[in-house]
């Protein structure tokens, strides 16, 4: 994973848990996965206000 080893995960791993607490992990990983899923779909599915705003600036 980036070229990290099991030491280096752990350690950050323990440091997140120590910075933000055990019960903050799960809603900063739930909230961190939203947006990922959202900026996936709008790189694969582009919206049709930069279609309509390319084409009027034609």
């Amino acid at each position: 994973m980036f070229g990290l080893g099991w030491l280096e995960v752990g350690v950050i791993a323990i440091v997140a848990i120590v910075i933000f607490g055990p019960k903050k992990i799960p809603e900063l990983g739930s909230t961190l996965g939203k947006t990922l899923r959202g900026f996936k779909e709008e790189i694969s599915n582009p919206n049709d206000e930069t279609n309509s705003e390319s084409e009027s600036s034609q």
